[in-house]
């Protein structure tokens, strides 16, 4: 097992943690605060899918689908956004979806030599190479999940795994 089976495994966990958070939610609960300052569901969903996205264009450019006008800013957790235009439940896991496809496309085809490039300096400095890029996308997710489980317990659902 290779640098890029590690990165895809951890790709697969993080996403069969966010859909158990996700399963049994509503479109509704997607939007609710359960404490002063946090952002909804829906906004971090928005925010994970855009920032997968712009990592990956740092990667690969043109590799990403697009995302509906305005979507990033839309979901953005550094401004403060009157009137957000949210998704629905449906539409955040196909956006993701095909993100996570076009990642995993990209990890599929970087030789563990690329893993190391830095793209000529372009790479955000917390993530400098190709396989740091990557290893982010693939825990960012996990780095939010918290925030899930408090809306989880607001609602009395079940421990989700």
């Amino acid at each position: 097992m290779g640098p890029k089976d590690i990165i895809a495994k951890s790709m697969d966990m993080s996403d069969f943690i966010m859909n158990k958070y996700l399963d049994d939610l509503t479109d509704a609960d997607l939007r609710l605060v359960p404490v002063e300052g946090m952002h909804p569901i829906a906004v971090q969903l928005g925010h994970l899918i855009s920032a997968e996205r712009m990592f990956m264009e740092y990667v690969s450019p043109g590799v990403s689908p697009e995302l509906p006008a305005g979507f990033a800013d839309n979901h953005s957790l550094k401004n403060e956004v009157p009137n957000r235009k949210l998704a629905t439940k449906d539409e955040y896991v196909k956006l993701w979806a095909a993100q996570r496809a076009a990642t995993k496309k990209v990890l599929g085809s970087v030789s563990d030599a690329d893993l190391t490039d830095t793209r000529g300096g372009t790479l955000p400095q917390f993530a400098p190479t190709v396989a740091d890029v990557l290893n982010i996308i693939a825990i960012h997710s996990l780095n939010h999940s918290g925030q899930f489980v408090a809306v989880r317990r607001m609602l009395k659902k079940p421990i989700a795994f």
